[in-house]
């Protein structure tokens, strides 16, 4: 009997393992919003340099104004960073004709005196508060990857102190760091306050993150685990669209971060409530706790009786082959340990690497596709529906391997399509990203699903806090290759498509899940060619 047993023997389905599924999945929305809030936060209004003068007195309409004061580019369109010295006041007489030929040796300077924001979708935004344009323009990305480099280090931090003190007391702790860091970051009246805060906010999503999957996954029979992670998949695809939907009603960005970081006070409240992990509990010598978690769990499911029946003796002889090869503390070095070890870290590490860079790369830059950005978030976040039900299925008949493998090189081959069509042709462009899009929604789905079940419970907290550092560290160069663009312009289409290719190349050398047993230990089955074998010297 091993634990998959004991947990069929409390009820593996029951109203706990329900209730409990849906308490940690209803967070996994709010994640979303946080994970793409910088959207709808960061989004750049159309704005130009003020004018030097004060032009209320001519009584002159803003289009006015703006032909006199502001010089246009090669398109007609006012340049964003550049004014006239002087008003052109002549310019009036021309009737808006483009000028952008006609300025000839017109002096220029900078925005000396400022910008103007067109506001017509969003009170405020960071942009707008703190002027983040023309040569300020890369602290937007940065901002970005200050947020990812606090999910890298959180998933460095909460994926060893989760295998080492529990699931349950750091879930705690993450919700109440995101709490409050989204509180301060809604009242930050700077912009290094905003990034020291975002980046506590990027820790928090990582806490979260990690130790939701892994209290979902380890209280729940293998027979139902795609299910089940698919449908928690679906919670972080609603809260892609609820983002859209609450940023169109509050448009002030700093209301907008508190409206998605209020509610972490609630799921700090609730974590109190979650059972830890007896499969964990067990590896870590704490077979007492074990029995009453497992019998607090029999009662919840009307099965009294039946959790009455475990004891201390059944449980470690159930565990026995287990518990005595979980003796020792485990590090990430674990995870190179053994040849099948490193081939599944190296391996998945590069699928989940490509898979985040090039889902961000397409994800936060919602305002090249020339599209409404709310209504685009929705697209985005509509497509995951479809592509999760057709992984699903695939993962479920076809298997983990070549579903993964499949859905990062037909992402890559989107990707790849999209710099070969002209950037006037906007329809299609966007089309074809939304298709790149959900092939890498669909890969994210399979990754965090396949990671779990190729990694042994000691060191499962390890092996997902490494994937996910190494998902963070392409979440994090994905904004610097969108600055390339503005040298080569096909050159992030370029990177951000091969990626995904090669890591689906990578994926075919993984070992096949499907169907088997979730493994507890380092010498169980998927690591070691002999299953009969316990611990190796």
């Amino acid at each position: 009997m091993a634990f998959g047993d004991l947990l069929e023997h409390v009820g593996s389905t029951g109203r706990f393992q329900v209730l409990h599924v849906t308490l940690l999945s209803i967070p996994v929305m709010m994640m979303a919003s946080h994970n793409l809030l910088q959207n709808f936060v960061a989004a750049v209004p159309p704005h130009f340099c003020s004018p030097q003068v004060n032009l209320s007195h001519f009584m002159l309409s803003p289009e006015d104004s703006l032909q006199i004061t502001v010089p246009q580019d090669k398109r007609g369109k006012p340049q964003r960073c550049q004014r006239y010295v002087t008003p052109q006041w002549h310019l009036l007489a021309q009737n808006g004709t483009n000028r952008s030929e006609e300025q000839g040796d017109v002096e220029l300077q900078g925005c000396k005196d400022g910008w103007s924001y067109n506001m017509t979708d969003m009170t405020s935004t960071i942009i707008s508060d703190w002027n983040l344009v023309c040569n300020m323009r890369s602290l937007k990305q940065m901002g970005q990857t200050v947020y990812m480099g606090g999910v890298l280090v959180g998933a460095l931090v909460f994926g060893a102190l989760s295998d080492r003190y529990g699931r349950r007391i750091l879930l705690i702790i993450s919700n109440l760091l995101m709490a409050v860091s989204g509180t301060c970051v809604a009242f930050s009246n700077s912009f290094s306050l905003y990034c020291l805060f975002r980046f506590g906010c990027g820790m928090a999503l990582s806490g979260l993150g990690l130790n939701t999957f892994s209290l979902i996954v380890e209280w729940i029979p293998t027979r139902v685990r795609t299910v089940v992670g698919t449908l928690t998949g679906y919670c972080y695809t609603i809260g892609q669209m609820l983002l859209a939907v609450i940023a169109y009603f509050i448009p002030d960005w700093r209301w907008l971060t508190l409206a998605v970081s209020l509610p972490f006070y609630v799921f700090f409240l609730i974590s109190w409530w979650f059972h830890e992990s007896s499969r964990w509990l067990v590896l870590s010598n704490q077979s007492e706790q074990a029995i009453k978690n497992l019998k607090s769990v029999a009662r919840f499911n009307g099965r009294r009786e039946e959790g009455e029946k475990i004891n201390l003796n059944m449980l470690e002889e159930s565990m026995k082959k287990e518990m005595s090869c979980s003796q020792g503390s485990y590090t990430v070095l674990d995870l190179f340990r053994t040849r099948r070890l490193r081939n599944v870290t190296i391996c998945l590490s590069a699928v989940w690497l490509s898979t985040s860079f090039a889902y961000y790369g397409l994800a936060m830059d919602l305002q090249k596709f020339g599209v409404n950005i709310y209504l685009i978030q929705v697209i985005f976040g509509a497509v995951d529906i479809p592509a999760k039900v057709l992984i699903t299925v695939s993962m479920s008949f076809i298997g983990r391997r070549p579903s993964q493998s499949g859905a990062l090189i037909i992402a890559g081959i989107t990707i790849l399509a999209n710099v070969l069509v002209p950037y006037e042709k906007q329809t299609i462009r966007t089309c074809l990203a939304v298709m790149g899009k959900g092939c890498l929604a669909a890969s994210f789905s399979c990754c965090f699903l396949f990671s779990g079940e190729l990694y042994p419970t000691i060191i499962r907290q390890n092996g997902m806090g490494w994937v996910s550092m190494m998902a963070r560290v392409g979440a994090m160069v994905a904004p610097m290759v969108l600055l390339t663009g503005d040298y080569i312009p096909w050159l992030p289409g370029l990177i951000y498509g091969g990626a995904p290719i090669i890591s689906g190349i990578a994926a075919i050398f993984l070992p096949e899940t499907l169907g088997t047993p979730l493994p507890d230990t380092i010498q169980d089955s998927h690591f070691n060619p002999d299953k009969h074998a316990c611990c190796e010297n």
